[in-house]
């Protein structure tokens, strides 16, 4: 099993920059990738930022140029800089790592940008 952790989030302005971060635990060898999904009420989660092991990256097209995301393999953590954040990037954060056939989720970070 993999725990997650996550941290940042809150409440910014438009314009306005966040810092998410992700710890993992537990079985992190078997973690090959790691990122974040978002949701929005009454949306669908979508996937915000992934990164490989190795580095390759993978943005939603929404944030490509906004948003950057950085992974610490010494620690095992996964990080999403978040940058000229917009009301639309209002939703709930879900860090996830998955590996060896599973997906995992943090239990969530709720982002909210103000206009």
């Amino acid at each position: 099993q993999v725990q997650l952790v996550e941290s940042g989030g809150g409440l910014v302005q438009t314009g306005g920059s966040l810092r998410l971060s992700c710890a993992a635990s537990g079985s992190i060898l078997s973690i090959f990738s790691m990122g974040w999904y978002r949701q929005a009420p009454g949306k669908q989660r979508e996937l915000v930022a992934a990164i490989a092991d190795g580095g390759p990256t993978d943005y939603a097209d929404s944030v490509k140029g906004r948003f950057t995301i950085s992974r610490d393999n010494e620690q095992y953590a996964v990080h999403l800089e978040m940058n000229s954040l917009k009301p639309e990037d209002t939703a709930v954060y879900y860090c996830y790592a998955e590996g060896s056939g599973s997906t995992h989720w943090g239990q969530g970070t709720q982002v909210t940008v103000s206009s």
